[in-house]
């Protein structure tokens, strides 16, 4: 009876003791997934729980060291080297068929990093599958849905000024003019002045968000460094890089001050701003804080659209991507010239010998930049001709001799003169993004993308 008694005792303290470490850690966990750390492990879950069967199957059907591409290998050990080589090209084009959308819809579920991500990809030199930078491709103008105005954007910005928004701002406009990664810009109305104003806010859990995506990308490349992939010291170098500007993006404190610094430099009259038309959107220092950056409104469109308006005049389809428009350009014109080891930089080097001379004269002549010159060239004087026409056409216009549809080819053509004005427009932008950017890098030892260029119409947003 007392031994029964004793063990009904261990056995009720056990029950407790169980109960309670349970009760413990499940409490301490239900606390820590709360916790920035928490749920920046719990977006690192979801990336490799999404990512991990992708990268499974590409080992699985494509390295060397799968046990299915080993025993393929050993029932198929009379075929070539040639047709192994080619097997497994047409294995990793499926691959690259079935795994590049489960990968953007990943990105797309991840938002954040991961958009941003798929930007640069879409555009880098890197030797991306085509399968992926087409999709990447469309994150350029097509990207995912910005953060709810007034549970998310409204609430951090009244956090932050410690106001409510109506005293502050006489409107604000809850559609937003501008989202990326990590926060999001909103046009408004100074309540005092009435003058009009960007809030550009940032995202309450970028800070954890951003880290945790950075660390994920850096596994992902020590991963790919592992089967060989990519190079390692390279991609080491482009990850520390990367890492270093996304984080350095989280401050707003900086950005503020460097925009500042910017804002003041352009008031110099020896600066090329006021001679290219430039200006800079000054900063509410009041109205700044670690998560928001308030700065005048400066109306225009961005440089990217005027760009492929004004090639669009020249013909030029752009909607393939400016890789291919020069990548074609390089085909129609040859291609660049491979003079092999004879350029090679040493001492010893061979001069090159008349053939590689007139090779090089002959590229410069016959390049891109010399096609565009070309092309704008006959494009104006085909603009102006047809200009001339139209005004022709115009003055005999009251003559009843004229026929009617020239009356109305003329009308629907008046507008290229003006058109042929504007061919100049490339060389000009150049010069003063050039000229700009150069006094602020050299000259001020500073950067900033915040700028309205008015002869251009172009707004950096």
């Amino acid at each position: 009876m007392f031994q029964r008694g004793v063990v009904r005792r261990v056995a009720r303290r056990a029950v407790i003791g169980i109960t309670g470490t349970t009760i413990g850690t499940t409490s301490a966990l239900a606390v820590y997934a709360n916790t920035e750390q928490g749920l920046g492990f719990k977006r690192e879950v979801q990336f490799w729980s999404n990512i991990g069967p992708i990268v499974y199957d590409y080992w699985w059907n494509s390295f060397s060291s799968s046990p299915k591409v080993k025993l393929q290998l050993a029932l198929n050990d009379d075929i070539s080297d040639e047709q192994i080589k080619e097997n497994k090209k047409k294995v990793v084009q499926e691959l690259h068929e079935r795994n590049a959308p489960r990968i953007f819809d990943t990105m797309l579920d991840l938002g954040g990093l991961y958009i941003k991500l798929g930007q640069v990809l879409s555009v880098t030199a890197l030797p991306i599958p085509e399968q992926y930078r087409v999709l990447f491709r469309t994150l350029q103008s097509n990207v995912p849905g910005a953060s709810d105005f007034q549970t998310v954007v409204k609430p951090t910005i009244e956090k932050e000024l410690g106001k409510p928004l109506d005293e502050v701002f006489e409107s604000v406009d809850e559609i937003p003019c501008g989202a990326a990664s990590i926060g999001q810009a909103h046009k408004a109305t100074l309540k005092d002045t009435n003058e009009e104003v960007i809030i550009k806010v940032q995202y309450p859990n970028a800070k954890w968000q951003v880290p945790a995506d950075i660390e994920c990308v850096g596994q992902f490349l020590q991963l790919c460094v592992y089967f060989g992939v990519v190079d390692e010291s390279a991609s080491t170098l482009s990850y520390e890089e990367f890492a270093r500007q996304f984080m350095a993006e989280l401050d707003y404190k900086r950005e503020k001050e460097n925009l500042q610094s910017v804002y003041d430099s352009s008031l110099d009259p020896s600066a090329p701003y006021i001679k290219g038309g430039v200006l800079i959107p000054r900063v509410f220092d009041d109205l700044c804080t670690n998560q928001v950056i308030t700065m005048t409104y400066l109306p225009g469109e961005k440089f990217e659209q005027e760009a492929k308006r004004q090639l669009k005049q020249l013909g030029i389809d752009t909607k393939r991507g400016m890789r291919e428009i020069v990548k074609e350009a390089e085909e129609t014109t040859g291609g660049s010239v491979d003079i092999g080891d004879e350029l090679a930089l040493s001492p010893d080097a061979v001069p090159p010998s008349w053939k590689i001379r007139l090779s090089r004269i002959v590229t410069n002549l016959v390049s891109v930049d010399s096609m565009f010159s070309l092309a704008r060239f006959a494009r104006r004087i085909m603009l102006w001709s047809t200009a001339a026409t139209v005004k022709s056409i115009q003055i005999v216009s009251v003559l009843p001799i004229v026929p009617t549809n020239m009356k109305n080819w003329a009308d629907g053509h008046q507008n290229a003169i003006q058109q042929a004005e504007r061919l100049g427009w490339t060389k000009d932008a150049i010069t003063t993004l050039l000229d700009v950017h150069g006094y602020q890098i050299l000259n001020q030892g500073l950067f900033s993308k915040y700028y309205l260029c008015i002869p251009l119409f172009c707004c950096f947003i």
